[in-house]
This record gives structure tokens, sequence and C-alpha cells, in this order.
């Protein structure tokens, strides 16, 4: 009996240091044969860097930035739209004074094309105060949204002011379409003869027959 207590009391003895044992990490296994071994011990190059995501960050913004479009604030809007305003009411001076030219020498032609793109400007140059003065009022306001609404219409109208500017300075004229009047010279050999010598075939006589005698008149 006493063998029996000594040898339950041994076992005990030996099992608890074991079961104190439980935050021990697990053993390692062996990798398999056929892994290689820079899949066990990664490289530090491996490793990500913190110092690349960050410069990653700042390419991506600078690209980005790069192909956004600059956003004007509604006063900014504002002087800019007065500034093509300006420009547009010089390119249509600049096709009256050609307007006047044309008519001095004139040149119904000319007159005529310069005419049709001086009343389209002053079209585009009414329309274009007409948003000016929508702008300022939403600038005015606070309204962002309206005020970039306006502000791309005026820019718009701006380009067609451009585009009738170039198109009347190709303009052309009568005196660029017609040079000058027709004018014929003839040229004569000195020495042909005065009179006609032409030697024509004779002609063949014509037999002309009389004709029949009237026997009825005879009495």
């Amino acid at each position: 009996m006493l063998k029996t207590l000594a040898g339950f009391a041994l076992i005990a003895l030996v099992a608890g240091p074991a079961g104190a044992q439980t935050g021990a990490p697990p053993p390692q296994l062996p990798p398999p044969s056929g892994t290689p071994a820079a899949a066990t011990n990664p490289r530090p190059s491996d490793a990500i860097q913190p110092g690349a995501s960050a410069q990653a960050g700042v390419q991506a913004d600078a690209q980005v930035g790069f192909g956004r479009r600059v956003q004007l604030s509604p006063q900014e809007e504002v002087q800019e739209a007065d500034r093509s305003l300006s420009r547009m009411e010089g390119a249509a001076m600049g096709i009256r004074k050609q307007l006047e030219q044309a008519r001095q020498q004139r040149d119904v032609v000319k007159t005529l094309c310069l005419n049709d793109k001086l009343s389209q400007t002053d079209v585009a140059i009414r329309s274009a105060r007409d948003r000016a003065t929508a702008l300022k009022m939403a600038a005015q306001r606070n309204d962002v949204e309206l005020a970039n609404h306006e502000f791309t219409i005026l820019t718009v109208l701006r380009q067609r002011t451009e585009q009738l500017t170039a198109e009347a300075n190709q303009c052309i004229g009568e005196e660029s379409a017609f040079i000058g009047d027709t004018q014929t010279t003839m040229l004569v050999d000195p020495n042909l003869p005065v009179e006609d010598t032409t030697a024509f075939p004779p002609l063949d006589p014509i037999a002309i027959s009389e004709p029949p005698k009237c026997t009825s008149c005879s009495r």
C-alpha cells in the first residue's frame, strides 16, 4: 500500500512542471523538402520600407495635381471675365476698321464678308456682357456652381470671337479675286501675201435641161 502511494506521488511530481509550461511556443517543424530556402528565410529587401510608401504617395499626388484643372474663385473669375470682354471688344474694333476700309475702296465682296463677321461678333459680345453680369451677381452671393457655369459660357463666347476674327482676316475682296481686265494680243506674220492666192479646184459644169414645151398651148 505504501509503495502504491509513493508511486502516485512521484507521477504527480513529474507531471506538475510539464503542465505549468502551457505558454511555451510550439515546436517548429522542419520545412518540406521541395520548399526553397528563400521562402523560409525572407531577405531584408523584401520587407516594406516606411519611406518607400510615402514617396509613392507623393508621386501619385503630384501626377493627379498636374492633370487637375485650375479652379478659380468667383472673384478671380469676375476679373478674368472683364479681361475677356476687353479682348472681345478690341477684336470687334479691328473688324470694324477693316469694314470701313473695304467700304472706302467700294469692294462689295469684302464688305459683305466683313459685315457678316462683325454682326456675329457683336452678338457674341452682347451675350458675353449678360453672362458677365450674371457672374458678378453669383460672385456676390458666393454661389460657386452658378459662377462656374456662367464663366464657362463666357469662355466659349470668347473663343468664338477669336475664331470670327481669324475668319475676318481671311476675307477676300474683288482685287484679290480678279487680277485685271483681260487683254488679247494678235500677232500677224508679215510674210503673208496681201491678196488671197488660194487655188480652188475647178467646178464641174452643171447640165441644165430645158423644160418641156406646152403642147396644149399651141393651137
